[in-house]
């Protein structure tokens, strides 16, 4: 996200509402909400605007200021890297529950900051409960708002105190938005794989900063993170997704929720980073993750990780590692591979360049006349190809028109997408066919 416009950080203990409240401003289903504590652990970010005043919004995983744990910890520092950043906090704490002695640690850390802070007292949905939010000045914070998050009571007033000194947006002038030049849109980049294969360890490498948090525990990342990375002028949505698991070994409700989240970030990425573990090598579950990206029409890069801790790291082994590759994804001998240490960050600075390639792939147009001249060159036994038409990009789709019959068979299939690609590129991209029959009625 870019740091141009203000940013506002949401904090608080576990289970208090921050990710409800976050999804509220935001107006989207941005962070996965339910009732268990501690689903949301990364920071993740969003953009919103009130009263014309745009501006960015951060959830933190919620904070416990004096665990010890691994996990907390790392939940602690993405939240205190994010407060760093912060032009207004909102601490949000619980209106039904007592005060906590976690409640009063993270309000003396917030003070200690120096920056503008404005407690929200959550779940305050009844007249009743309202009349109890005065208890919570003794936090020593002296903006209060009290609001349901989950019903949208309160949050406007919360917005008006919060965003009072933001610069409105200039762009919610008609005419401003008009004469705006149209603004680039960026590469979104979705990182996937099953759980602990490094994901999270990419994103932090191509990002070069600890966006993420990173550990040997299967399953941290339960939210999908994003971050936006400018390289060499050309803007990159990186999304790290949760760990996808096989239909029915997912028990948890965060981990069933961060499921449907990743798949859901898959079909709106326009790249898709498959992750294979080196060391453990392909499993079925690479290959069904490998089909989701495939059906959405995703072009795709397949990333081998860990291969430098693969033994004997021969050109022999790698070519026997690719065979096996291509051999388990036969439907994506379109996808090309590179072999990575997202730790040591060895063959992740190809990757920026090789993103940007299959993206222009899979966003190539090709004119109906160099299509008509192509098809000359084609040789079918049974059928005749009239013409070609291409009808849309990402993934690269086109219209086959025939003398007659269904659908081509799936070996003309395959021999129009080979001299396709042979002819066109078409590098790391999926190319669908439509095939219309063109002969006479009777």
């Amino acid at each position: 996200m870019s740091n141009a416009i203000p940013t506002v950080v949401i904090v608080g203990r576990p289970n208090v509402g921050k990710s409800t409240l976050f999804n509220r401003i935001t107006g989207q289903r941005r962070s996965i909400v339910g009732d268990e504590p501690g689903i949301t652990r990364d920071r993740i970010h969003g953009t919103a605007e009130h009263d014309g005043r745009r501006f960015e919004v951060i959830d933190t995983g919620g904070i416990v200021v004096q665990d010890q744990e691994y996990i907390p910890g790392q939940i602690l520092q993405q939240a205190e890297y994010a407060l760093q950043q912060a032009d207004q906090i909102i601490f949000l704490v619980d209106g039904r529950a007592e005060i906590t002695g976690s409640d009063r640690d993270l309000a003396q850390m917030l003070q200690r900051l120096g920056k503008p802070v404005t407690l929200a007292v959550n779940k305050l949905d009844t007249r009743q409960r309202d009349d109890l939010a005065h208890e919570f000045y003794s936090l020593g914070i002296g903006e209060m708002y009290p609001v349901s998050a989950e019903h949208g009571v309160g949050v406007d007033a919360l917005l008006d105190h919060v965003t009072k000194n933001f610069p409105v947006n200039a762009r919610s002038d008609e005419k401003a938005v008009e004469e705006a030049p149209p603004v680039p849109p960026g590469i979104k980049v979705a990182i996937i794989g099953r759980p602990n294969v490094g994901k999270s360890t990419l994103l932090n490498q191509l990002t070069g900063e600890q966006r993420a948090i990173v550990s040997p525990i299967a399953g941290t990342t339960r939210d999908s993170v994003d971050q936006t990375v400018i390289h060499d002028g050309t803007e990159y949505i990186l999304i790290d997704t949760a760990g996808i698991r096989r239909k029915g070994k997912t028990h948890d409700m965060a981990e069933k929720l961060s499921v449907v989240m990743a798949r859901r970030h898959i079909r709106m990425a326009h790249v898709v980073l498959l992750m294979l573990d080196a060391t453990e090598g392909i499993v079925g579950l690479d290959t069904t993750i490998a089909g989701y990206a495939h059906e959405g029409g995703r072009a795709v890069i397949i990333c081998v990780n860990k291969w430098d801790e693969v033994k004997g790291q021969s050109g022999q082994n790698r070519n026997e590692f690719e065979e096996k590759i291509r051999y388990q994804f036969k439907f994506l001998d379109y996808a090309p591979i590179v072999y990575i240490s997202a730790h040591t960050g060895a063959g992740v600075g190809k990757l920026f360049r090789l993103i940007k390639d299959v993206y222009q792939e899979a966003s190539k147009r090709i004119s109906t006349g160099e299509l008509n001249r192509f098809v000359t060159n084609l040789h079918f036994e049974e059928r005749k190809i009239y013409y070609l038409t291409q009808h849309s990009i990402r993934p690269p789709s086109f219209a086959v028109f025939t003398d007659s019959g269904p659908a081509l068979h799936f070996s003309h299939e395959r021999y129009l997408v080979n001299q396709l690609r042979s002819k066109f590129g078409f590098k790391g991209t999926p190319i669908l066919l439509e095939t219309k029959a063109k002969g006479r009625r009777k």
